[in-house]
């Protein structure tokens, strides 16, 4: 159901492509009324998205690929949008990587990919847009961070110092950018049930992280969106360097 929350906001949202949150985020976007842009790093699947989108809601999504780790190709994605739409209302943050590995066995490898990514490439796509929103004097940011920047879970320590990493950035980006009218806040999601987490994680693992979740359930990615939205729209107008937590396992 439409509560037209976001009408004419010109909205993107990284790593949109696949059946994630991402792509939730983007669909419920613009069920909102948004004007809807969305990136990923792989291609085919990003076209894939941008059509059924279009199937669902009526209006392809501009496309722009991106690889977060590439400052080259953040700054593209930006002047595409740019470009098209000549102003960026919202920012949704999504492009992240886990992986499982237990610290002594770590390599730096695994540790500087999962941190670059989800990290780094958080900042980089927050820069860019905050230069863009300050010259405006607006605008919206919603980071994608997790649970587990905030508790621990066995062979989550380079996903779990990204996601932690993430809201403290939120944080700091917050009160350097309210004067201008621009926000910043984030999600923490714990699990948010889609088909391709069947593909990485055992149904093992699986049921023991819905048996700790208080509705003996994991969230559906819709219901990952829909606080997104919230966050996006002018019903959280004034929320900002927040970490919303959608799960009971907050600590």
């Amino acid at each position: 159901m439409s509560h037209a929350l976001l009408t004419d906001k010109v909205v993107l949202v990284t790593a949109a492509a696949g059946t994630g949150i991402g792509f939730a985020t983007a669909r419920r976007c613009a069920e909102e009324g948004a004007v809807v842009c969305i990136s990923d790093f792989h291609e085919r699947r990003l076209g894939e998205a941008a059509d059924t989108l279009a199937e669902l809601t009526g209006a392809r999504p501009l496309t722009a690929v991106c690889d977060v780790t590439k400052q080259d190709q953040v700054e593209a994605m930006f002047a595409t949008v740019l470009d098209a739409h000549g102003r960026l209302d919202v920012l949704v943050n999504n492009a992240g990587l886990g992986g499982t590995a237990r610290l002594t066995e770590m390599t730096d490898e695994q540790w500087h990919r999962v941190l670059d990514v989800t990290l780094t490439g958080t900042m980089r796509c927050m820069r860019e847009g905050l230069r863009h929103m300050e010259a405006q004097g607006s605008g919206v940011i919603v980071n994608n961070a997790s649970v587990l920047g905030w508790r621990a879970q066995e062979g989550q320590a380079h996903y779990a110092a990204a996601k932690a990493g993430v809201m403290a950035l939120t944080r700091c980006a917050a009160v350097e950018v309210g004067r201008q009218e621009i926000r910043v806040n984030a999600v923490a999601p714990s699990l948010a049930m889609h088909p391709f987490l069947h593909k990485v994680t055992s149904k093992e693992l699986l049921a023991e992280l819905e048996a700790k979740e208080a509705f003996g359930r994991a969230a559906t990615v819709d219901e990952i969106a829909n606080v997104i939205v919230f966050l996006a729209s002018d019903l959280s107008s004034y929320m900002t360097g927040e970490v919303v937590s959608v799960s009971s396992q907050r600590a």
